[in-house]
């Protein structure tokens, strides 16, 4: 066999081998992931919609970010103690 034949060989055995010893095993979907994911595409087509823009927007400072999510966090606490108050 010459060195050239040689060389294509091994590449292609070591290929083929690497398919079949190293190739990771099937990945299952993960199902609350994609119901997460299906929700943030919803949120996200809702968002648009509502405000005709979509988070790329540029017309917001650093700060007016950090003041919308302080807000939607401050929302998110209330909602909190009002599901506490439920279970009490």
């Amino acid at each position: 066999m010459k060195k050239k034949q040689k060389e294509n060989w091994v590449i292609s055995w070591s290929s083929k081998w690497a398919d079949e010893n190293l190739s990771s095993p099937e990945v299952k979907s993960d199902t609350i992931v994609e119901d997460v994911i299906n929700k943030f595409r919803k949120r996200s087509e809702a968002g648009m919609l509502k405000y005709n823009t979509t988070l790329d927007r540029t017309d917001l400072s650093t700060l007016d970010w950090l003041t919308h999510l302080q807000e939607e966090l401050m929302d998110a606490i209330l909602y909190v103690e009002r599901l506490k108050k439920e279970i009490k």
